[in-house]
């Protein structure tokens, strides 16, 4: 297949969507948690419509879905690429101005809004790779959003591209962008029954050439502690604080056991709030590992320390409550192979060297696996998200797109 002739919508559909505000909240009931997330899902939608798909639509969740029909006369599974269209709540949204910096030289970027902001070439190893390039940044006020605009902006291009070739063989493809992945509620309502598609992919992994086929299994904890005020003029011998006693825990986590001195397959346990007083805190965790028997382990050796800890305070009393998130998709990728083995070639066929890694983290696709649609992600080639250093390259978004109509292809070949 042959691109040269193709001219690429993907940067300018990206910076469109970038400029959209859609941080989700996770301290909303609601679905979507912010309703201004639909902004960018009726922008997907009208452009969707301008293709010529006529199915697309968007339900009261936020959902937006969508068929490429088939255009064989094999009969192929029917495929899902699907990004989400929030962006984190650990960074400012509001006011995206993206910034192209064209021929990228290898120096270390200055973000002009910020200058506080710089992009180190010495932080940033695949800024190695980009000698030359376009790379997209924010202006160092906000993140960049490209996770998950770049992934939305690939689907897009590579639906444009295989409306406009009707020669590009291929089943049916569905489409899907989500809400609220950010916040762990990604797949919350989705209706895989209108969904309809056997096996799906994700595009929301960071580095060019990777496709991830495993992810930690997680679970959130919440530990909820009773204190006994008293007024703190007569408090000695009587008070015993609810607050003191959350820092008490939180201190004996075992340091080796954090975020902040784990990597690859090591699982840790992570605090992410502290909420109340003196009479009652609430501390909410996740724990996360690979592997279901260790995740249960951490989760058990939590507790043990909060038993511990709150076995000195005689008037005090806890509640240890734990939420399941989600699981190592790879448990159910490994019962079809070939749903990977598709990926890694799609990619091997744009030239660029496929890698299979794990993602120290999650995606819509590990609960889509689960819900029975085995899901693994491929790269969408964002970097440093969550932060105003976020950045991306043009060629890599223009490099995920081309993976994605291969691998429309591949699945037709195969059938």
């Amino acid at each position: 297949m042959n691109f040269q002739n193709y001219t690429h919508t993907v940067t300018n559909r990206f910076i469109r969507y970038a400029k959209i505000d859609t941080q989700s909240n996770p301290e909303s009931n609601t679905c979507p948690s912010t309703e201004k997330q639909k902004n960018l899902g009726k922008v997907l939608l009208e452009e969707l419509l301008e293709m010529g798909i006529s199915d697309a639509e968007m339900d009261n969740f936020g959902y937006v879905y969508a068929t490429i029909p088939s255009n064989t006369s094999k009969k192929v599974p029917v495929i899902c690429f699907c990004s989400h269209m929030d962006t984190s709540p650990d960074c400012s949204g509001e006011n995206v101005n993206p910034i192209l910096h064209t021929n990228y030289n290898g120096t270390d970027l200055i973000l002009p809004n910020d200058k506080t902001q710089i992009i180190k070439f010495i932080e940033h190893p695949a800024l190695a790779q980009q000698i030359g390039n376009t790379i997209i940044t924010a202006d160092g006020k906000t993140l960049l959003g490209a996770d998950n605009k770049a992934g939305l902006a690939e689907i897009m291009d590579a639906a444009n591209y295989l409306i406009k070739h009707p020669e590009i063989k291929h089943g049916a493809i569905r489409l899907l962008f989500t809400p609220d992945e950010e916040v762990g509620r990604g797949t919350e309502n989705v209706d895989m029954k209108k969904l309809g598609a056997e096996f799906g992919y994700t595009m929301d992994g960071e580095t060019i050439g990777h496709i991830e086929n495993e992810t930690f299994s997680a679970d959130a904890v919440s530990i909820i502690i009773k204190g006994f005020p008293t007024h703190p003029g007569f408090a000695k011998n009587k008070m015993q604080h609810a607050i003191k006693i959350a820092a008490e825990i939180v201190n004996k986590i075992p340091k080796e056991k954090t975020p902040e001195t784990t990597e690859k397959k090591e699982p840790f346990i992570h605090p992410t709030s502290i909420n109340g007083g003196l009479e009652q805190v609430e501390i909410k965790f996740i724990i996360r590992a690979f592997d279901t028997p260790t995740l249960i382990l951490l989760e058990k050796e939590l507790e043990e320390i909060t038993t511990s800890v709150l076995s000195q305070y005689t008037k005090c009393s806890y509640e240890f409550i734990v939420s399941e998130q989600y699981r190592n998709m790879k448990d159910v990728l490994a019962t079809c192979p070939h749903v990977v083995d598709y990926a890694l070639e799609a990619i091997q066929r744009t030239g660029v060297t496929p890698i299979l890694s794990s993602i120290r983290g999650g995606t819509d696709g590990s609960r889509l696996s689960f819900m029975g649609l085995p899901c693994p992600n491929i790269y969408a080639g964002e970097h440093a998200f969550h932060s105003k250093q976020e950045w991306i390259s043009e060629k890599d978004m223009q490099l995920a797109t081309q993976t994605i109509v291969h691998l429309a292809m591949i699945w037709e070949e195969n059938s």
